[in-house]
């Protein structure tokens, strides 16, 4: 996986929980999150951002994070 993939994907995975935050619970946010990166992204997506999620994490934002936890126990 290049770096600008990865970076492509910490960004998407932040945008689409910064999209979701409005109004809701951070139960609420990593529920549809997480349903949504499991509907939506492919196992290989999933796997390398859980890899970077364990490496390091560092630039997922808070709601991110705890949807890719949420998601690892769907």
């Amino acid at each position: 996986m290049s770096q600008h993939q990865l970076a492509s994907m910490i960004e998407m995975v932040n945008q689409i929980a910064a999209n979701i935050t409005s109004g809701e619970s951070q139960e609420q946010v990593a529920e549809k999150v997480s349903v949504h990166l499991k509907r939506f992204w492919s196992r290989g997506m999933k796997e390398q951002i859980f890899a970077y999620l364990e490496a390091d994490g560092s630039e997922l934002s808070p709601a991110a994070k705890a949807s890719l936890e949420r998601l690892k126990t769907l």
